[in-house]
C-alpha cells in the first residue's frame, strides 16, 4: 500500500483549521452585519389596540406680554403675500380642559408652524401634544399635516406618540372656537382619535 506523503497531513489539517475559522468569522459578521430582528407584539408587552378620544382646547396666543407662538423666519416675497407664505413660527400653546385660559390645563402644545400655500392661509403643522394630567400626564402625541385655518373643520394626522401612546395612529379635528380679529389670538377646539396599546 502507498503511504501519503508525510507534510500531507498538516497541509489538510490546516485547510480544515482555516476552513472552520473562516465559517465561524463569517457567522460573527452577519451577527454583527444584522441591524433588526422581527419581534412579536408580546415580546414588548403590547397588549389589544384601543381607540381613545381626547378633547381639550388650543390656546394660541400671538400677542400681549406673554405670547406662547413667535415668528422665527420670514421670506422675503411675505411682505407681498396675503397668506403670510414662508413665515415660520415656533409655538408652546397651553391645552385646556374647556374654553376658557383659565380652565384647567391638560397639557402644552409644542412644534412649529409654517405657511405654505400662496392661494390661502395653509399652515404645516409639526406639533407634539405633551399631556401633562390624569392618565396620560408625561406621554406625548406627534402631528404632521396640513391646517387650513380658515376651513369649518381640519383634519391632521397623528403619526406616532410616546409614553402610553407608543405606536400611536390616528387624527386630530380642528375648529376654531374663537378668533380675535384684532389681537389674532385664537381658541381652537380639538377632537383626538387615536389607536394605540
Amino acid at each position: 500500500m502507498a503511504r501519503a506523503p508525510q507534510n500531507t497531513i498538516p497541509t489538510l489539517t490546516t485547510i480544515i483549521s482555516l476552513i472552520t475559522i473562516l465559517s465561524l468569522m463569517n457567522l460573527s459578521v452577519a451577527h454583527y452585519d444584522q441591524y433588526y430582528k422581527n419581534l412579536s407584539p408580546k415580546k414588548l408587552e403590547l397588549k389589544q389596540e384601543k381607540l381613545t378620544h381626547l378633547h381639550f382646547y388650543f390656546h394660541d396666543i400671538v400677542s400681549g406680554p406673554k405670547p406662547t407662538a413667535v415668528v422665527v423666519a420670514t421670506a422675503k416675497s411675505t411682505n407681498s403675500s396675503s397668506t403670510g407664505f414662508g413665515i415660520v413660527a415656533v409655538l408652546d400653546d397651553l391645552l385646556t380642559g374647556g374654553p376658557e385660559p383659565t380652565s384647567k390645563p391638560v397639557g402644552r402644545a409644542q412644534g412649529i408652524t409654517s405657511s405654505a400655500s400662496h392661494s390661502e392661509i395653509g399652515l404645516l403643522m409639526v406639533l407634539n401634544y405633551v399631556f401633562t394630567e390624569g392618565k396620560y400626564n408625561g406621554s406625548t402625541l406627534s402631528i404632521l399635516g396640513r391646517n387650513a385655518v380658515f376651513s369649518a373643520v381640519r383634519e391632521m394626522p397623528i403619526v406616532g406618540g410616546s409614553g402610553l401612546f407608543r405606536f400611536a395612529r390616528g387624527y386630530a379635528q380642528a375648529r376654531t372656537h374663537t378668533f380675535n380679529t384684532t389681537t389674532r389670538n385664537a381658541v381652537v377646539e380639538y377632537n383626538v382619535y387615536v389607536l394605540h396599546y
